[in-house]
């Protein structure tokens, strides 16, 4: 994105892979929820999402131990203008698909032009984004924009490559479960039951086991997927040794739950894994779309009646740290204090409509870790009444025009620790008068209702990374606000998001991105749409002692490419 890729064009393996690493055993993981649909790019249904990326190759790879570098994968070599109006594949002769059959630029073409247009919404702004899609060659496509994008190119390169063949004569928008994906991917879908698990074999005939860039990856022979109820019934999958590794979210399980007998055998270890990525939120973020989180007073108010320093102890033993930000954790996070330099400079076209505390500086309330969370609720309830709330004879709040402050927190189904959570903090909600209700509904539904923005409140989580681009006009841009199906669950509208997101994605120097990416994060968090939580600045995975992974970590940690991609079997 920046600058030249760290790695010169004969690397022989990415630096955070074992090259020597063995072939073969299996990891099984767990899911909870379940699935109806095989095919990960598309709306409807519910896919198991790992599909997205064990099974099919893009033209280009990433390499998780830089911001944003991209290596040639199915494509053999990739050319741009210096100002990034347009870009060149050409495909690589070898690649084939799982069935043996030939990538063929065709299948480039129709790959990008059925996802643009009937896969996920995800795909679609980026396609409205091409002019152009033409055949230069015979192993050789190029995109042209419908305006220089510094990121575009990058992101052209990330598009799964599918089979045209085996979609003619079929919806591509209707897949279930019906279609078996022929796949680039080092891995192919072995045997399945709906809703229940997936098995992927490493493809013996994989037609990149000689790339470069693919060496030290895909080292096990089996990837199992099971999935389950809820969090409960998966975790007592893993201490019977149905499952063989674990990811741990919660700092105070990971010290205290994990002492059962293949543990104290030395049969399942502990891992610990460090990360320098942004925190990205995670909390109870407010659909703005509802009349009653329209005013920021509101939405404050929602935020000091979350009594952060008690429920982290209760829930998490106070362990990880709090998210004070969307960059949090990372040099792209908006530093205390006013804003200053090219920050201040980047915002002050829009001062006269940012909220309180954009320009000024603006931090979390804390309390006294007490369950009365006095002096917090004493500042909601000042910021519900200027908000025009005030309590009734019977203490419910009510508008001038009568009508209680009612809403629901919605839930998926098995989201134990979120419920835990939500129920402490409607308590204090309804101390303030609110008429707040926990609602749980099935994976199914709960993909349904989140897709078309039904809901007041519900848990979101939007993980950042290091080299934020047009991504994030899916997350918080005005357009995605009214798209369904969008990552903007929250509803925000807001010119100053529209035009920091624009200046970060077409930013050709590594300061201004810096100073992009620090007001965008004063803008968000000043909105004040989330209540947030914790993060994890580490991940901890319980696992088989046989799964071991590389000693050198990428900058990204665990994260997308990590396990079980570079993970291998060791007896």
């Amino acid at each position: 994105m920046y600058g030249d890729p760290a790695l010169p064009p004969d690397f022989e393996h990415l630096p955070h892979v074992n090259p020597d690493a063995p072939a073969g055993g299996r990891i099984v993981q767990g899911e909870v929820g379940g699935f109806d649909s095989l095919n990960p790019h598309i709306l409807k249904g519910r896919s198991p999402w790992q599909l997205q990326y064990l099974a099919y190759e893009s033209l280009m790879g990433r390499n998780w131990d830089e911001p944003f570098t991209l290596y040639g994968v199915l494509a053999e070599s990739v050319e741009t203008d210096d100002e990034r109006s347009w870009v060149e594949f050409t495909l690589r002769p070898e690649a084939r698909f799982s069935d043996g059959s030939p990538v063929t630029v065709e299948d480039v073409l129709w790959s990008y032009e059925t996802l643009g247009t009937e896969g996920h919404p995800r795909y679609h702004g980026t396609w409205a984004r091409v002019e152009s899609a033409e055949i230069t060659g015979e192993r050789s496509i190029r995109f042209t924009f419908t305006e220089p994008d510094r990121e575009l190119p990058l992101i052209m390169g990330m598009r799964p490559i599918l089979q045209k063949a085996q979609w003619e004569g079929l919806d591509f928008g209707e897949s279930g479960t019906s279609v078996i994906p022929i796949t680039t991917g080092p891995y192919v879908i072995d045997r399945f039951e709906a809703g229940r698990y997936v098995y992927l074999k490493r493809n013996p005939d994989y037609w990149g086991n000689d790339l470069p860039f693919m060496r030290g990856q895909a080292n096990l022979d089996e990837i199992r997927m099971e999935f389950f109820g809820d969090g409960t019934a998966m975790f007592e999958a893993f201490t019977s040794g149905m499952l063989n590794t674990m990811r741990e979210t919660n700092a105070n399980a990971w010290n205290t739950r994990y002492d059962f007998p293949a543990m104290q055998a030395g049969e399942v270890v502990k891992s610990i894994i460090p990360h320098e990525r942004p925190s990205g939120i995670a909390g109870f973020v407010m659909n703005s779309r509802n009349p009653l989180f329209s005013d920021w007073r509101v939405r404050e108010a929602m935020i000091h009646a979350f009594n952060y320093d008690y429920i982290h102890q209760v829930i998490n033993g106070s362990e990880d740290p709090r998210i004070t930000s969307y960059f949090s954790n990372s040099v792209l996070g908006m530093r205390d204090g006013p804003a200053t330099g090219r920050v201040a400079e980047f915002l002050a076209p829009f001062a006269d409509d940012l909220l309180p505390g954009t320009l000024e500086g603006y931090t979390l309330p804390t309390s006294d870790g007490s369950v009365a969370n006095r002096a917090n609720m004493r500042a909601a309830t000042n910021l519900l009444a200027e908000a025009g709330w005030q309590a009734d004879s019977a203490g419910l709040l009510r508008n001038d025009n009568g009508d209680p402050f009612r809403f629901t927190i919605l839930l998926r189904q098995g989201s134990s620790e979120v419920l835990a959570i939500a129920n402490i903090y409607t308590e204090a909600l309804i101390r303030l008068g609110m008429d707040v209700n926990v609602a749980q509904i099935d994976s199914a539904q709960y993909t349904e209702r989140t897709n078309g923005f039904d809901f007041d409140m519900t848990y979101m989580i939007r993980g950042l990374s290091l080299s934020p681009g047009a991504e994030q006009r899916l997350y918080w841009g005005s357009e995605a606000a009214t798209a369904e199906g969008s990552r903007n669950w929250m509803g925000v509208q807001n010119p100053a998001l529209d035009a920091l997101i624009e200046r970060l994605v077409t930013s050709t120097d590594q300061d201004d991105f810096i100073a992009s990416a620090r007001a965008l994060d004063r803008v968000l968090t000043a909105g004040r749409h989330v209540v947030p939580f914790w993060f994890n600045d580490r991940a901890r995975i319980a696992h088989a002692r046989e799964l071991q992974y590389p000693e050198r970590l990428p900058v990204y940690g665990d994260w997308i490419g990590f396990q079980p991609d570079v993970w291998w079997w060791q007896e």
